[in-house]
């Protein structure tokens, strides 16, 4: 089934959907990562988004969305400004990101209360997004579905843990991912759910032996 989406493509301000919208959620969905109002970020931009992404104002898009700004916020054109009132620092280079996709964006961050994140991630057309990496370890997951990123110690049970609490709150789950960079390592798990995700239910998880950090994204 053809979703509307796909024909019409996202309400947002422009020129470009890939390099504008995509690059706004980007943004946004780093803001969300984060949990926390940045103050400091270094954003590494790579292929088109180097070359052309001034021109279609993807720097000004990936501000925006920092800020908490929608792909259809009128305010995006004027995001270096509201960023300064804001006290978000910023500064953009170049960087060849090894078998990135050509609209992608490396981007550390820093909190008002210190917490920090390392996040790269890239605009796949028509608005949509896909994060890649986060804090160096590799991931697959787009926004386009409840998300929980859980970062816990690589402890027997843990999946089964996080699979039973969603099951008592008749959450489904759509896809699954876990990385980690060798045995005995954090693990980071993603799970993307075709269902809200209780508040209680978060709760309940972030409370689990061996659970480190627990974060919610609700689907836009």
């Amino acid at each position: 089934m053809i979703d509307i989406f796909d024909i019409m493509g996202p309400i947002m301000v422009g020129p470009s959907s890939s390099h504008t919208a995509g690059a706004v959620r980007i943004g946004r969905m780093a803001r969300t990562l984060l949990g926390d109002e940045p103050v400091k970020a270094a954003l590494h931009l790579h292929g088109s988004f180097a070359t052309t992404g001034v021109g279609h104002g993807t720097d000004k898009a990936l501000i925006a969305g920092l800020l908490g700004m929608a792909p259809d916020d009128l305010d995006i054109p004027i995001s270096f400004d509201i960023a300064a009132e804001r006290g978000l620092k910023f500064t953009f280079d170049e960087e060849d990101l090894r078998d990135a996709h050509p609209n992608s964006v490396k981007m550390e961050l820093v909190g008002r209360a210190d917490r920090r994140l390392n996040m790269q991630a890239c605009s796949t057309g028509g608005g949509r997004i896909l994060v890649t990496k986060l804090d160096g370890v590799e991931v697959n997951f787009t926004g386009d579905y409840h998300t929980l990123i859980i970062q816990n110690m690589d402890n027997r049970g843990s999946l089964a843990d996080v699979s039973t609490a969603l099951s008592l709150a008749g959450v489904n789950v759509a896809s699954m991912n876990m990385s980690r960079s060798s045995k005995g390592s954090n693990v980071m798990m993603i799970l993307e759910t075709d269902d809200p995700i209780p508040d209680f239910i978060v709760q309940l998880i972030e409370r689990q032996p061996g659970i480190l950090q627990v974060i919610h994204y609700k689907k836009e």
